[in-house]
């Protein structure tokens, strides 16, 4: 069966949300690519975006997670902001897991549902980190993660 893996685009902090992400979820980055990594003189990158990252990943069991930072000349007038809406859903293993990422992703962030027992049978609960994505994190025991 195919994988689903989420791919966000950050506003130059990029770096700083994986790394909180890896604190959460552990692990190691199988990629880490700036845009200075890229550039030649054909298609060069500014100074002050050099270090910004082009491509980074982080293996979640089976699935990466995987994200960029635009660069000023990609944004084309978009303005980032914190209230995306795109959501990324988790289906924990375990009840003590659930805590465990919602408890890791929310800090700092806003919680919009605290986790507890749904009237759908399930334990979730859903925030918005302190980089504005938008999380849902599910415990159901008919599935154990298995979704």
């Amino acid at each position: 069966m195919a994988l689903i893996n989420p791919y966000l685009q950050f506003d130059g902090n990029a770096e700083e949300a994986f790394n909180f992400y890896k604190s959460v979820f552990g692990g190691e980055f199988a990629t880490v690519i700036r845009y200075k990594d890229m550039s030649s003189p054909e298609n060069p990158v500014v100074e002050n975006e050099a270090n910004k990252i082009m491509h980074i990943a982080l293996p979640i069991g089976k699935n990466i997670l995987m994200a960029s930072d635009f660069l000023d000349k990609m944004k084309m007038g978009q303005k980032m902001e914190n209230g995306n809406r795109y959501s990324i859903s988790i289906s924990a293993e375990s009840r003590e897991e659930a805590d465990k990422l919602f408890n890791g992703l929310s800090s700092g962030g806003k919680i919009e549902m605290p986790i507890a027992d749904s009237p759908w049978g399930s334990y979730f609960g859903m925030f918005a980190d302190k980089y504005g994505i938008q999380w849902l994190v599910d415990y159901d025991p008919k599935y154990k993660g298995k979704l």
